[in-house]
């Protein structure tokens, strides 16, 4: 297989995308009465998702098709300005701000339909096929999506939604066009391992800047510890397996990679909201137990299911080592129910839980 390079420019929009994603998050840092209202969980998915499409779309595209030419470079940026549009429409009060996100999103994903269009201008056969059926199918999403600004209320989303969610089913209707023309796992895996770093980064910092330890106050100081050791060892996890267990040179669709990486993203953006929560201990004992054990055993899920497929036969996880890990995460929350335990042992847990993860999978 070829090799790619990640090139300097796709990492410079990785960043607009993390710092929309990092806005995502501080929608779940509301509460309301110990509780993060449902309103706000469903406003943090509703936003989350086209943030996501809109990078899997342009990485899909430059995966297969993209070169380091000039023209390639322009349509990247004119993402960016659409990028920007987006981010600066993202507010609790999303109604609002509706029709400049919707804007951002339609024009990311139509520079992207276009792409496919020029890119098929000079490739032949399996290629050609290809990038011909996404230029074609993702217009209907695209203009399924479009719709949505004739209507008010939850018909527009619910119209949104019906393109967002016809755009994500097109590569699985097409993966008879996909194996044909499979992806390069190398540089797919390390756009999502690189987009991944700069999210557990934010996240990091984000959090830190939230405990702010003082002088002596020792509270603080072992909260932020604990957090630390806690996000250590879940990239610790991710990126040992990304480099030394999975294989590179495997053709596939991309299509776990892909859809396993949108739970991974958002299960680390949540866990992040949970660690701050759980220092300004402002929320609920029932309500966060439930979301920081629900945000764990999703990226558990997730990571576990993307990087299975892609491990080397003989370094595969078995049955015992999944039931394993599940128990330890039943067993934690399980004492926790039976006993009121402090906060800051909670995200001790968590980090025991993700130490041992780490160990045992790298």
């Amino acid at each position: 297989m070829e090799e790619k390079k990640v090139t300097w420019l796709e990492l410079f929009y990785d960043l607009l995308i993390v710092a929309a994603i990092a806005t995502v998050t501080h929608v779940l840092l509301h509460v309301e009465e110990g509780d993060i209202p449902s309103e706000y969980l469903l406003k943090f998915v509703l936003i989350f998702i086209p943030i996501w499409w809109a990078w899997v779309g342009q990485t899909m595209f430059t995966n297969r098709f993209g070169q380091d030419l000039f023209h390639q470079r322009i349509f990247l940026i004119l993402q960016m300005f659409f990028a920007l549009v987006m981010i600066s429409s993202l507010s609790v009060d999303f109604d609002s701000y509706y029709k400049p996100f919707l804007l951002g999103y339609i024009g990311l994903r139509a520079l992207i339909s276009i792409q496919y269009f020029v890119a098929q201008r000079t490739e032949t056969g399996d290629r050609k096929k290809a990038a011909l059926f996404f230029g074609k199918y993702f217009l209907i999403g695209i203009f399924i999506s479009i719709c949505s600004v004739f209507f008010d209320s939850w018909i527009r989303y619910v119209i949104l939604y019906l393109g967002i969610f016809a755009d994500i089913s097109f590569p699985l209707i097409g993966r008879k066009h996909l194996v044909k023309v499979p992806t390069n796992t190398g540089h797919l895996l390390e756009r999502f391992g690189l987009f991944t770093i700069i999210l557990f980064g934010e996240t990091l910092v984000s959090t830190l800047s939230v405990i702010q330890p003082r002088q002596d106050d020792w509270h603080s100081i072992m909260f932020s510890l604990v957090s630390f050791i806690l996000i250590i060892s879940m990239w610790w996890q991710y990126f040992d397996n990304l480099e030394k267990k999975v294989d590179k040179t495997k053709e596939t669709a991309g299509q776990m990679i892909i859809y396993g990486h949108l739970f991974i993203l958002m299960s680390l953006s949540m866990i992040a909201a949970s660690i701050r929560l759980l220092y300004l201990a402002e929320i609920n004992y029932m309500f966060i137990l439930l979301f920081i054990f629900g945000a764990s055993l999703l990226y558990f899920s997730s990571t576990s299911l993307v990087f299975h497929l892609y491990r080397y036969e003989h370094q595969r996880l078995k049955i015992y080592h999944l039931s394993l890990f599940l128990g330890i995460l039943a067993a934690f929350f399980l004492v926790n129910l039976a006993f009121t335990v402090p906060n800051i042992i909670i995200a001790g847990e968590l980090a025991i839980f993700f130490m041992i993860y780490a160990k045992i999978t790298t």
